[in-house]
């Protein structure tokens, strides 16, 4: 039901995107009011060929959706879920004087009040009404101050939409043809998966240098605390130490003047300078501050939020988007880090009221955006209103209240002072006892005012990093002092390959680059990780093998469609188009037929003639990754990812959620050495048929081949072994009876009684009752009599067994506060908190799996989860509605007339 408040000498009709959004914001407007929601967009470019309208079906565009023959005019359909909204809104509209598109401020939200305006043809004012928090305040404001649409916003989002579909739809065809059918491309998701997929590539290519050095025990000899310190090795005879960051990713020196310290060279020479003198040669001070970091906006919230929460993209936009449609934050979709003045006001009160005004600036601080093209409109992310409500005052819990306190504690310390102390850089030296002189080095920091440090210290994706809080205290040392070696610890040290994106590194990256819009960052990680081209593993994202072969094609045939300036030039132009300083057909001419200078090599070739001509793409040299040192190649295949050694026609499958790095030449060697499973045991002495053991993608199974003039409709029985089976000692004796499932026990009450394994486990079925089995074994030797005893006992839930303690103990759940736990379930391991369970995704493992990462599946699996069944209202109570908004319309119409008659 629309949210109605009553009615004041005329009725505005009020359309927002989401229906909790329509029920804060009816209750911050007066009398004369509706407020319906559209529940999100209401019309787009046809999904599939019957969505097609008739009289389109014919035209050669018509799959596209975009009239490329014709300016590239979109067609737009109402989606069959929201014609009974539109109709709805339609109704609604019959009885209102004035409609207010009250949509987000943002380039999507100005396009929903666009179709929204096309699609319901209103015949009276139409007011753009914009706001940024959900506030009474901000909510009357945008009343009495409307606007017009801007169509600028508009042409860009359309061109931004018509764009997408050309890429989609016309380069996802042929992945369908040259990589496996069902795939998508996309020109912000494409890209994104090659940035993955070039980081696993430098993994692969990288090779590990192992260095040493040394670390000393220096001790002041006086009474003072600390007295004691750790410096690290400098340099050997003025020549500096080798550190990781000498070495290429080949593994050799950059520069071959630096000392590179093998283990033997390093004990040695911390021997020859064990309890030998040690002298402060010099000490630099130099004050130190930190300056507060700017407030959120979408990306830097992202990625603080998957940091210090453990929350994906996708799972902080929407708790986000709560937040906001009921009045907790500003709109969460921006670019900005400015605050208005009020915010600036409300936070430097709640410091001033927190910490006390020595911790607040005598200025208000004022930040700009760095972000280029920021446009996505308003403030920072900011708790809403005049005055800051802290966490404790919000009434929120579970991740609301702690995404909450996130945003509140950031915005409190943007507009406190400075932190400030002291840095200290000492170098000190000592002569080994072979006459080497060894110069040692140790570096400090105190922090005399803590400043903005006090609410908020900014996480960091590298966790060796320091904290900006972080102190490490020195002695206070003077050049000239003695100290004395109370140790000397060689330690060996290895490179590492570059760290794999996280969801917080990545959007950090394509923000950096420029590309696509940081609003689109948490949908474009969930489409990508939906689509099986990258998967997790803890919080890293891996590339699969199939992001490979799709990162292949596209860079060997559409590689201006994934290099990253183009698509970073694309965003360019599109903000051009909003700015009004470029027309959008012009440029979609020539992104999709491309330019005359593409002829002589000078222009840009277009995309259609990119997906015309395939000749020369082999879809079999696309699908191959090289395993390194080696003449193995792993493949993708129609079922999945597998290897083979040359022309050998013998394949092995790769493990589901093996990361490409992992599969060096070794583990390579390793798969092509374990046992095959292709083992014959024999030959059925029934029907003669030979009887094979096979490991399959789903686990080990028994099947029978089928002589070469068999039916072409004949399918060969297949089993799947038993658990306490195993394919290296499985036997035709014990195959055979597996062959045999499902086993026909008898009858009873007149219908035949079955043992049959399925998903759930082994079972016995009589018509369309059934019983479980305790144990595989069990349907081997159940017998009817036994049969109908279990029929005869009433039907247990689950599977009647005392539940299997779990696998790991993980911690609290920050959301619920209950204890997560790993357990095996029949579907595998899976991550439960008592109330919600999770299952394990691609990549994860029992072993390896933290608390963050079980606390992120299982608050996805909550927001997957269905609404609880809301309770129908009792008759009396619908009748009493009913009379009640009968009555109401009734004099509202009677109001009319007589206002009518009196005009």
């Amino acid at each position: 039901m629309p949210a109605k408040n009553g009615n004041g000498g005329g009725t505005r009709l009020v359309i927002v995107e989401s229906p909790s959004k329509a029920k804060t914001i009816a209750g911050y407007l007066g009398r004369g009011y509706v407020v319906e929601s559209s529940i999100g967009h209401i019309r787009d470019l046809p999904e599939k060929a019957d969505d097609i309208p008739e009289r389109y079906k014919k035209m050669p565009w018509a799959r596209l959706g975009v009239n490329v023959d014709h300016e590239f005019e979109p067609l737009y359909i109402v989606n069959a879920d929201k014609k009974a909204q539109v109709k709805k809104l339609k109704e609604l509209l019959k009885d209102a004087d004035e409609l207010y598109l009250a949509t987000d401020e943002d380039r999507e939200g100005e396009a929903i009040a666009w179709h929204l305006r096309e699609e319901l043809k209103p015949k009276i004012p139409v007011r753009r009404m914009v706001f940024h928090e959900i506030t009474p305040k901000a909510i009357q404001e945008a009343v009495r101050n409307p606007r017009d649409l801007n169509l600028k916003l508009v042409d860009a989002q359309e061109t931004r939409r018509i764009l997408d579909r050309l890429y989609g739809y016309e380069v996802s065809p042929v992945l369908w043809k040259k990589v496996k059918p069902r795939l998508s491309a996309g020109r912000v998701q494409s890209v994104a998966t090659r940035l993955v997929v070039e980081r696993e590539r430098e993994r692969l290519a990288f090779t590990a240098a192992h260095y040493w050095d040394i670390s000393a025990l220096l001790d002041t000899g006086r009474d003072e605390d600390p007295r004691v310190f750790t410096a690290g090795l400098i340099s050997v005879d003025g020549r500096r130490v080798a550190q990781g960051r000498d070495f290429a990713t080949t593994g050799t020196l950059k520069n071959a003047d630096t000392l590179h310290l093998d283990e033997p060279a390093a004990r040695s020479l911390a021997t020859r300078l064990e309890n030998r003198p040690f002298e402060v040669t010099s000490v630099e001070r130099k004050p130190y501050k930190r300056s507060p970091y700017a407030p959120f906006r979408t990306t830097t919230l992202q990625q603080e939020a998957s940091r210090k929460l453990g929350f994906s993209s996708k799972y902080t936009m929407q708790i986000a988007q709560r937040l906001y449609e009921n009045g907790f934050i500003t709109y969460m979709r921006t670019d900005s880090i400015t605050l208005s003045e009020t915010a600036i006001a409300a936070a430097r009160s709640q410091a001033v009221k927190l910490y006390g005004s020595a911790y607040v600036p005598d200025k208000p601080r004022v930040y700009q955006s760095k972000v280029k093209n920021a446009q996505e409109a308003h403030e920072a992310i900011r708790p809403s209103g005049e005055e800051f409500r802290t966490p404790g005052e919000t009434g929120l819990s579970g991740d609301q209240f702690r995404l909450y306190e996130l945003i509140w504690q950031r915005t409190v310390a943007s507009q406190m002072k400075d932190a400030v102390g002291e840095s200290v850089s000492v170098r000190i030296q000592g002569t080994s006892t072979s006459g080497e002189r060894a110069e040692f080095g140790a570096s400090g920091r105190v922090i005399t005012f803590h400043g903005f440090l006090k609410a908020y210290v900014e996480g960091a994706d590298d966790p060796s990093t320091d904290r900006d809080d972080q102190e490490r205290r020195l002695p206070a040392l003077a050049e000239g002092d003695r100290l004395t070696a109370t140790e000397m610890n060689p330690e060996g040290h290895s490179t590492r390959p570059p760290a794999r994106y996280t969801e917080a590194s990545l959007i950090k990256e394509l923000e950096e680059r420029e590309i696509g819009r940081p609003s689109t960052y948490a949908s474009i990680i969930g489409t990508i990780l939906d689509r099986g081209y990258v998967f997790k593993k803890g919080t890293a994202l891996v590339p699969s093998f199939l992001a490979f072969a799709v990162v292949n094609l596209l860079e060997k045939h559409f590689g201006h469609l994934v290099d990253y300036e183009f698509t970073a030039r694309m965003e360019d132009c599109l903000d051009s188009i909003a700015r009004g300083e470029a027309e959008r057909v012009p440029w979609l001419k020539r992104f999709y037929f491309g330019d005359d200078a593409a002829a002589d090599g000078n222009g840009d070739t277009g995309l259609k003639y990119l997906v015309t001509d395939l000749g020369e793409i082999d879809a079999r040299e696309i699908s191959s990754i090289p395993i390194r040192g080696t003449d193995i190649v792993a493949r993708v295949g129609r079922y999945g990812p597998y290897l083979q050694r040359g022309d050998d026609p013998q394949r092995v499958n790769i493990p589901d959620g093996m990361a490409p790095d992992e599969l060096t030449a070794e583990k390579a060697e390793e798969l092509f050495s374990a046992p095959s499973g292709d083992r014959v045991l024999g030959n059925d002495p029934v029907t003669g048929r030979e009887i094979v053991a096979k490991s399959g993608r789903y686990g080990p199974y028994v099947t029978e081949v089928l002589p070469e003039d068999a039916p072409k409709d004949a399918k060969p029985r297949t089993a799947s072994l038993f658990k306490s089976m195993s394919l290296d000692t499985i036997t035709l004796e014990q195959a055979l009876p597996l062959l045999s499932l499902p086993r026909v026990l008898g009858r009873l009450d007149g219908e035949e009684v079955t043992a049959q394994n399925g998903k759930f486990g082994p079972y016995i079925k009589k018509g369309t009752d059934s019983r479980s089995l305790a144990a595989e074994e069990d349907l081997l030797t159940v017998t009817l009599e036994q049969a109908k005893e279990l029929f005869a006992q009433p039907k247990q839930r689950g599977r009647g067994r005392a539940a299997a303690p779990p696998l790991r103990e993980l911690g609290e759940d920050p959301n619920s506060k209950k204890p997560i736990v790993v357990k095996e379930g029949r579907f595998g391991p899976y991550v439960t908190d008592g109330e919600t369970n999770a299952s394990l995704r691609k990549g994860d493992t029992v072993e390896d799996i933290t608390l963050a990462r079980a606390a992120e599946l299982l608050a996805e699996r909550r927001e997957k989860a269905p609404a609880p069944k809301k309770k129908a209202a009792a008759k009396t109570s619908s009748k009493s509605t009913t009379k009640s908004t009968t009555k109401t319309a009734a004099k509202t119409t009677k109001s009319k007339a007589k206002s009518s008659t009196k005009s």
